[in-house]
């Protein structure tokens, strides 16, 4: 069994996911949000980029996946999440994590086999593969998400190549 972290990045709420999973079977190990709504860009991030390096520490997953960022119609708000992006990857490769970047279309298809799911989708789809009680929180749910699209991915034989993750480090 490989430990997968997925992260759904935000500059405000950053969702984290906890699975293990051999590629064929995936189970719960825990999820959560980094709720980091107020203070100055820098602070959220720092916060961000701290909150990450502890669900590292505390649950030491051997591989890490993180949601590409996609453009928004505000360039500034695109900017803001690459940056809340680009701070739980350094924490993840601070750890020496293999990093994995999936498109949020390559989760979606993954997960609710639609690449333009919506998230009420994505969270049923996560509850039900999972076997979870309560459906999580949309953050947390498509942080899930992203950890178990690569769990499904990184053991596939022939992976779809729209679906083939970008590796960091």
């Amino acid at each position: 069994m490989t430990r997968i972290l997925g992260i759904d990045p935000g500059s405000r709420v950053t969702g984290f996911g906890v699975i293990d999973s051999d590629g064929q079977k995936s189970t719960h190990v825990a999820h959560g949000c980094l709720d980091v709504e107020s203070g100055k860009l820098a602070d959220r991030l720092r916060l961000i980029f701290e909150g990450v390096g502890r669900v590292v520490r505390l649950y030491r997953p051997d591989e890490m996946a993180v949601e590409l960022v996609f453009m928004y119609r505000n360039p500034d708000s695109a900017l803001k999440l690459g940056q809340a992006r680009g701070v739980a990857v350094v924490a993840g490769a601070l750890a020496d994590l293999p990093v994995f970047e999936f498109t949020p279309a390559a989760v979606k298809l993954a997960i609710v086999g639609l690449g333009r799911a919506d998230k009420a989708q994505v969270q049923h789809m996560v509850k039900v593969l999972l076997r979870l009680d309560a459906t999580p929180p949309s953050d947390a749910a498509d942080a899930l998400a992203v950890a178990l699209c690569h769990g499904h991915t990184r053991s596939a034989p022939l992976p779809c190549r729209r679906m083939r993750p970008k590796r960091w480090a």
